[in-house]
């Protein structure tokens, strides 16, 4: 793998640097207090490219590989992982299935909107009584005519209450019991101001307070068989392609929260004093500060790697498992020790570091908990499915 930038990826991160400096961390707390992030920065992400990154610039994307991908992605999570999630979702979920799996006029369509950000996509996967076992959907498309007939319900989904189209995973397989678990799930690009598809936004959340995020409900969406992304009843495919890239971007953004626990920790343990001097001349607290420096080094490169399995063609399912669950786990960790080095301070809003740790949190849930890819990653060294 080689870890030297390039000088377009070097300009792509020094862009999202700039950028999360001036339109994203001065107004992240804001934000979370407001539940709410300002979707002016839709229209600023997409006006420099990060919509439209590793799209062919021929459906209106900005091309890119995915490692510069990451670097952007990086650098958002360390403004706000709220922002970071608006292009998680609807460039790395959305965007991406559609110009893998889908028709030359569904690429036509749908990618020149998402990527300009004119449209925002969201995945709806998850189900209220469906998370981890992503297989087992109650959500149910039935056939009428050359249509589909969409009913169920979907929660926790990013980018609910504002995206213009949802990624639906339904059960097309009916009683059949050939086509039963992930063998009968099909998936469609669903318009979300269709009748019969209702949205409620999920307030009260732990972390990423700014983010949009929902409960959808389908009662009979009607749509036609040129809604369908990919083929009958191989959906479930399409998830889990999207997911193994996903769990890079929820990497890639961890990174950037640790990062920017890290310059957090280390300004404040420089002009903090106690015991008449800097409490960075402590050999605990620099402790605290080393585990986080080095947590953030092995995020980085273990996301890297996927990024480079994917440019080289690769296999990288177990890669980005590997890299999603230590990057999130690091992430925790450098919250909870940033915080440590903050003391008390650290545990109002004032300060930066409780947000991080809030929104750390929930990336150990989602696109597979922790203990989803431990499982992952066990049935790749064993061959042994254990669940």
């Amino acid at each position: 793998m080689n870890l030297e930038l390039s000088e377009e990826q070097s300009a792509v991160r020094d862009l999202a640097a700039s950028f999360t400096d001036r339109e994203i961390a001065p107004h992240a707390a804001a934000w979370d207090r407001a539940e709410s992030v300002d979707r002016a920065i839709i229209g600023k992400l997409a006006g420099l490219g990060f919509l439209g990154l590793t799209i062919p610039e021929d459906y209106g994307g900005s091309g890119g590989d995915h490692l510069a991908y990451c670097l952007v992605l990086e650098e958002l999570g360390r403004g706000d992982s709220a922002v970071r999630g608006i292009v998680s979702v609807t460039l790395g979920l959305v965007a991406k299935s559609v110009n893998g799996y889908g028709t030359e006029e569904q690429k036509q369509h749908w990618l020149p909107r998402l990527t300009s950000g004119e449209s925002l996509g969201c995945f709806a996967l998850t189900e209220p009584g469906t998370g981890s076992d992503a297989a087992n959907l109650s959500t149910r498309a039935v056939r009428d005519g050359d249509d589909w007939l969409i009913s169920g319900a979907k929660m926790f989904i990013t980018n609910g209450t504002w995206a213009d189209v949802a990624l639906v995973f339904a059960r097309t397989g009916g009683d059949d019991p050939d086509r039963q678990g992930h063998k009968g799930i099909t998936a469609f690009l669903v318009p979300t101001d269709l009748p019969g598809f209702t949205r409620t936004e999920i307030h009260g959340k732990l972390g990423l307070r700014g983010q949009a995020t929902a409960e959808l409900a389908l009662d009979r969406v009607r749509v036609p068989d040129s809604a369908r992304l990919g083929e009958v009843d191989k959906g479930f495919r399409v998830a889990m392609s999207a997911l193994a890239k996903g769990r890079m971007s929820v990497a890639a953004g961890c990174v950037g929260i640790a990062r920017a626990c890290l310059e957090a920790a280390v300004r404040y343990a420089g002009e903090r004093e106690q015991f008449g001097r800097p409490i960075a001349s402590h050999q605990l607290v620099q402790e605290l500060l080393a585990g986080i420096a080095v947590d953030v080094e092995a995020a980085r490169l273990l996301t890297w790697k996927v990024a480079d399995h994917i440019e080289r063609g690769l296999p990288f399912a177990t890669e980005s498992s590997v890299a999603k669950l230590y990057a999130s786990e690091a992430a925790v960790r450098a919250a909870n020790n940033a915080l440590q080095v903050f003391g008390g301070y650290g545990f109002i809003d004032e300060y930066p570091v409780g947000k991080y740790l809030r929104d750390a949190r929930v990336m150990t849930l989602y696109e597979g908990t922790s203990q989803i890819h431990q499982l992952l990653i066990g049935r790749a060294l064993t061959g042994v499915n254990a669940f």
